[in-house]
């Protein structure tokens, strides 16, 4: 893959796991572009119509929705037809804005394996069902808006979100984490079928 591919575009929320996400999109060849959360978003949107980014990643990060003001406002204003791959604070800011709601989940998780069960979509080909997966978060979706359908769960807790109608998916583990076994086959399938599945 040569630079005039088109890129995947990560916007970093501080998290100390984003080098990790970007190390295994460029493992896998693509070519990656990588702006801080402070980016001003007017930048942000030329970017989007010049480079015509194949993803968009929304990182992890260790606020919450609200406080990833890029994220947030990047969702408003990309291109319908943008596949959107949301990881921890990226998943969350995804249900945030279509209108869910995001909560202390009351037990803080961090650096713990669950075994999360998926409902055996495209986006999990190839993946174990229930599959054990890295959790590091305090906050989870406590309402998931009609325009999102839920694609995997730990018992109540809602772990990955997928768009109705678009390219958007979301998953409130880490693909990256060594925790995540199977991670690498998801982020496959995220870069090869997002832009496919409706």
């Amino acid at each position: 893959m040569t630079r005039s591919s088109r890129p995947v575009l990560f916007i970093d929320n501080e998290d100390s796991f984003v080098y990790n996400l970007v190390d295994a999109c460029e493992t896998a060849g693509c070519v990656v572009d990588v702006f801080r959360g402070d980016w001003p978003i007017d930048e942000a949107l030329r970017y989007l119509e010049r480079e015509r980014p194949r993803l968009l990643v929304l990182s992890p990060g260790p606020c919450g929705p609200r406080d990833a003001r890029l994220a947030m406002q990047i969702l408003s204003a990309a291109p319908e037809e943008l596949p959107i791959f949301g990881v921890c604070l990226g998943h969350q800011c995804i249900v945030e804005h279509f209108g869910g709601r995001v909560e202390p989940t009351g037990a803080p998780c961090h650096g713990k394996a669950a075994q999360i069960r998926h409902d055996g979509g495209p986006l999990w080909e190839g993946i174990e069902n229930p599959f054990p997966a890295g959790r590091y978060h305090s906050l989870a979706a406590s309402r998931v808006p009609d325009a999102l359908e839920v694609t995997a769960t730990l018992g109540s807790l809602v772990m990955a979100v997928r768009h109705r109608t678009r390219p958007i998916f979301g998953v409130q583990f880490h693909p990256e984490s060594v925790l995540t076994p199977s991670g690498h086959r998801l982020l496959h399938n995220v870069l090869t079928r997002l832009g496919d599945v409706r």
